[in-house]
């Protein structure tokens, strides 16, 4: 027979309780099209079959996905012919469908509270990266574009991803000193050339960051430019290894026309 302890149903009991005047105020809603549902941060019945995770056997280094096992350490066309200045990258979807919507909620619509949702699928698909971690830092917004916007989407997702792993978060470790175009729309060559001296690690920052291995945290990985860009800026300021987690990552067809803007 199962014994209970009667202090945990209590507990259990009263947090619930605390917890039905939010909920009867603000119902938890689909973290994609919004209908009421059970639990906050879950999807509903209609989006959750829209949501593609990224599932082994991937490449090794830009964690792209294979369609069968090519053996273990096999490394993509991508990796071999462009190799990055990270060590590996990984990212949890594909950025197509729901992952598109909560992407653009989390970045353009203000919806930070499906940060910490999404930093869970985050931490899943990261998993071998998280153990090497010695930090966590956010792809930085310039000052003028965090201040039309209020918050930097990639800094909710590290805070979160940070908090849930017990790493060390550094929101101010990277700044990023050039103000850049908007990525939406260039070809990949013209990605790198935008970015190309756009970060910098103050010095008095550069404690933070040296001779440690750096999880660097953004929302979408499309080329890589911004992600190498800042991951240089990360090495020449001391950082022994980086790593790259996104949340979602543009697989070749997943876009449709007239959607690449959406980035």
């Amino acid at each position: 027979m199962l014994v209970t302890d009667p202090r945990q149903e209590i507990k259990a009991f009263a947090s619930a309780m605390l917890q039905w005047p939010a909920r009867l105020m603000f119902p938890p809603v689909c973290a994609g099209c919004r209908r009421q549902v059970s639990q906050p941060g879950t999807l509903c019945g209609a989006c959750w079959p829209k949501l593609t995770f990224l599932e082994q056997p991937w490449c090794a280094v830009m964690g792209t996905p294979f369609s069968h096992d090519m053996g273990e350490g096999f490394l993509s066309a991508d990796a071999i012919a462009n190799p990055p200045p990270f060590k590996r990258a990984r990212a949890a979807v594909s950025y197509s469908g729901v992952a598109r919507q909560m992407v653009q909620g989390l970045k353009y619509r203000d919806r930070t509270d499906l940060a910490p949702w999404m930093a869970r699928w985050m931490l899943r698909a990261g998993s071998e990266l998280l153990p090497d971690a010695e930090v966590v830092v956010p792809v930085p917004l310039h000052w003028r574009r965090l201040f039309s916007r209020r918050f930097n989407q990639s800094a909710e997702l590290a805070r979160a991803v940070a908090m849930l792993s017990g790493k060390r978060f550094e929101p101010s470790a990277v700044r990023r000193v050039k103000v850049t175009k908007q990525q939406v729309g260039l070809a990949r060559g013209e990605r790198h050339d935008n970015v190309r001296g756009a970060f910098r690690v103050p010095s008095e920052a550069e404690i933070q960051v040296s001779g440690r291995h750096v999880l660097l945290v953004d929302d979408v990985y499309t080329t890589g430019a911004t992600v190498s860009a800042v991951t240089k800026a990360l090495k020449r300021a001391g950082a022994a290894e980086v790593d790259v987690l996104t949340f979602a990552r543009v697989i070749p067809g997943d876009f449709q026309p007239g959607e690449a803007a959406t980035i």
